[in-house]
C-alpha cells in the first residue's frame, strides 16, 4: 500500500503523523511511504531523516493525496482539502466530527473511509486519544498560568502564590485522562485545586493518589456553580467519546465569576463544555466575554509538537500497520478498535455518537462488510 502523509496546514500545527522509525516499519512490511516536503519540520524532524529511514518525499501537498491509497494525518482535514479526498481512500486522523457538520458533510460527499483516532477503543480506553489527553492537561495549566497574568487580562494572579498570599484556585471539570494531568500540573505549582467528576469511583481513587492541595468534588450544577464563585482558572475537561461535550458552564454562570479569571476549554475539538467556547487558534488564542478570559485553541499539542509527534506516533503505528496490511474492510471485521473507530466510511456515517449530533441517518458499519 502506499502511506502519504501530508504537510499539517492548521494554524500552528507542528506535529506530523510519522516519524522515522514509523517510515522504517513500514517500509519493512513493504508499504511505500510519501512524506510531504517539510512536514517535519515542526517536530524537529528533517527531510533527511525521513529519507534515511526509506521515505520518498514529495513537494506537492495534494501530490500526496492523489498517490496515496492511506493517509495519514494528525489534525482534521481542513476545508481546502476535501476536494483531495479520493472515494475509498483511507484517511487516518483526528476528526472529532460531531462538532463540526461541515467537516461531516465534505467526508460523505467525499466518499472516502474516515477512521478516527478519538474513538479507537481498546478494552474501556481511547489509546490513541490518550497521550495527547495527557498533553493538553499539563498545556492547560501552563496557558491558564500565563493568561491569568495582567498583561493578559487576566487578575494579575500568581498560580502557585507565595509565602504569605494565597495561591490560585483551579477548578477542574473531569477527572480523565485531561482531568488528571491538569490536576497534577496544578497541584504541583502549588495551586489550590478541586477536581469535580460524576464517577465516585474515579474520585475515591484520585482522593488517594492525588497531593493534599488536591480535593475531589461530585459534580453537580449546583457544585460547579459555587465553585465557580472563587475559581481563578477553570479547566473544561469533559469528554463523551465522539459526541459533543455537554455545556456545563452556561453564559449565565459567567456572572458569578471573577472579573480576569480564564477558562481554558480542552473540550473544545467536541464543541466545547462551556456554552461561550468557540475555537481559536495559536495565533489569536483567547478572547473575552463578560470580563472572562477564554483560551480555547482547538489543537493544543501542537503547540509542543516534537514531544506531541512522539507521544502520538507511538500509538498510532500499530493501528496504521493493520490498515496498511489488511485493507480497511478486513482491518475493520478483525480489529475491535479500528472498528470503533470507523465514522464515516464511503459516504454513510458509521459512528452513532456522530448521526445522533447532526439527526443524520445512522449505518452500522456491520453493513457495510
Amino acid at each position: 500500500m502506499i502511506v502519504g502523509v501530508p504537510r499539517e496546514i492548521k494554524d500552528n500545527e507542528n506535529r506530523i503523523a510519522i516519524v522515522p522509525a514509523g517510515v522504517e516499519v513500514l517500509r519493512a512490511d513493504g508499504h511505500t511511504v510519501l512524506v510531504e516536503r517539510a512536514g517535519g519540520v515542526g517536530s524537529g524532524i528533517s527531510d533527511e531523516e525521513f529519507e534515511e529511514a526509506g521515505a520518498t518525499i514529495v513537494d506537492g501537498h495534494a501530490d500526496v493525496f492523489a498517490q496515496a491509497d492511506m493517509i495519514m494525518k494528525v489534525k482534521e482535514p481542513l476545508p481546502e482539502e476535501y476536494a483531495l479526498i479520493r472515494p475509498g481512500q483511507i484517511v487516518f486522523t483526528y476528526f472529532h466530527f460531531a462538532a463540526s457538520r461541515p467537516l461531516t458533510e465534505g467526508m460523505l460527499a467525499a466518499g472516502g473511509v474516515c477512521i478516527a483516532y478519538e474513538t479507537v477503543e481498546q478494552g474501556a480506553t481511547l489509546p490513541l486519544l490518550t497521550p495527547m489527553s495527557e498533553v493538553a492537561g499539563r498545556l492547560s495549566i501552563q496557558q491558564g498560568a500565563k493568561f491569568l497574568e495582567k498583561p493578559q487580562m487576566g487578575r494579575g494572579i500568581l498560580l502557585g502564590g507565595i509565602p504569605g498570599v494565597e495561591p490560585a484556585t483551579v477548578m477542574i471539570i473531569g477527572a480523565g485522562i485531561v482531568g488528571t494531568n491538569a490536576a497534577k500540573m496544578a497541584a504541583g505549582m502549588g495551586a489550590n485545586v478541586i477536581l469535580m467528576d460524576l464517577n465516585l469511583d474515579r474520585l475515591r481513587y484520585l482522593d488517594d493518589v492525588m497531593p493534599a492541595n488536591v480535593m475531589t468534588l461530585y459534580s453537580n450544577s449546583f457544585n460547579v456553580r459555587k465553585v465557580l464563585r472563587f475559581a481563578d482558572l477553570v479547566v473544561g475537561a469533559v469528554l463523551i467519546p465522539g459526541a459533543k461535550a455537554p455545556a456545563l458552564v452556561t453564559r449565565e454562570d459567567l456572572k458569578l465569576m471573577n472579573e480576569g479569571a480564564v477558562i481554558v476549554d480542552v473540550a473544545v475539538d467536541q464543541g466545547g463544555c462551556v456554552e461561550t467556547t468557540r475555537p481559536t487558534t495559536h495565533s489569536n488564542p483567547t478572547y473575552i466575554v463578560d470580563g472572562i478570559v477564554h483560551y480555547c485553541v482547538a489543537n493544543m499539542p501542537g503547540a509542543v509538537g516534537r514531544t506531541s509527534t512522539y507521544g502520538l506516533t507511538n500509538v498510532t503505528l500499530p493501528y496504521a500497520r493493520v490498515l496498511a496490511r489488511d485493507g480497511w474492510r478486513k482491518a475493520v471485521r478483525d480489529d475491535h478498535g479500528i472498528r470503533t473507530g470507523a465514522n464515516v466510511i464511503e459516504g454513510k456515517v458509521t459512528y452513532g455518537a456522530v448521526a445522533e449530533a447532526f439527526e443524520m441517518e445512522h449505518t452500522p458499519i456491520e453493513s457495510l462488510l
